[in-house]
């Protein structure tokens, strides 16, 4: 199974030529963050309520994506509510998503390649080699933003994060997007790190806060 950091990633991609699709400002570092510590909840690494995210199980996974992060929340002598470890990590969201980027390319879901544009300017593009992933989670977005069934936990959470980086605007047509803007608000708050992110998104003067202040050190380098 992908991490929903990677599925997040891969709903971001634009079908036709494997850019990323324009999304508003933060909205993916707080969404790649969130992924995260979303999967660190369903592992039981992490618990949270609505005063802080609680560390159970500091025992790592094994897995080079979630590990660091892991590690630097049992590291951190502060308490912090989901809210506010959205925040905090949010700047590392560019090593989760090179990492995540990284992992899909190696299993062959996507293949990297670079085009040149006017010689200096570079732009990295991600085709999708199979796309049986991406479709899968489209799917059940769609499933669930658009019928009635009842979303299981880890649904709930992908819907809050595409709901977050503002992803529904791409996968839906306008029409779809009208239909489904209520049932999307309603599944979004289902759980409390979707709560959390959409609170940290409206509350941009706490990210002006947060982005200044010490930082743990997450990774111990920036690998290849």
């Amino acid at each position: 199974m992908l991490t929903l950091a990677e599925e997040v990633l891969l709903l971001a991609l634009d079908d036709e030529d494997g850019s990323f699709r324009p999304l508003p400002r933060h909205a993916m570092e707080f969404a790649l963050t969130s992924a995260v510590l979303m999967d660190l909840l369903l592992a039981r690494r992490l618990d949270a309520d609505l005063e802080q995210l609680i560390l159970v199980d500091r025992t790592p996974l094994g897995d080079e994506l979630l590990d660091p992060i892991l590690a630097a929340i049992a590291r951190s002598t502060e308490r912090y509510n989901a809210r506010r470890w959205i925040m905090v990590l949010s700047q590392e969201a560019g090593e989760i998503r090179r990492r995540a980027l990284l992992r899909l390319v190696q299993r062959g879901v996507l293949r990297q390649s670079d085009d040149k544009l006017l010689w200096v300017l570079g732009r990295r593009r991600y085709p999708v080699l199979d796309d049986s992933e991406q479709r899968e989670a489209k799917l059940r977005i769609l499933g669930i933003v658009l019928g009635d069934e009842i979303p299981d936990h880890r649904d709930v959470v992908l819907v809050a994060l595409a709901h977050a980086a503002g992803l529904f605007d791409a996968i839906l047509t306008r029409r779809e997007a009208r239909m489904a803007a209520t049932r999307i608000a309603d599944v979004a708050r289902m759980d409390l790190i979707g709560q959390a992110l959409y609170m940290a998104k409206q509350d941009m003067r706490e990210w002006g806060r947060w982005v200044g202040s010490p930082r743990e050190v997450v990774w111990g380098g920036k690998g290849a």
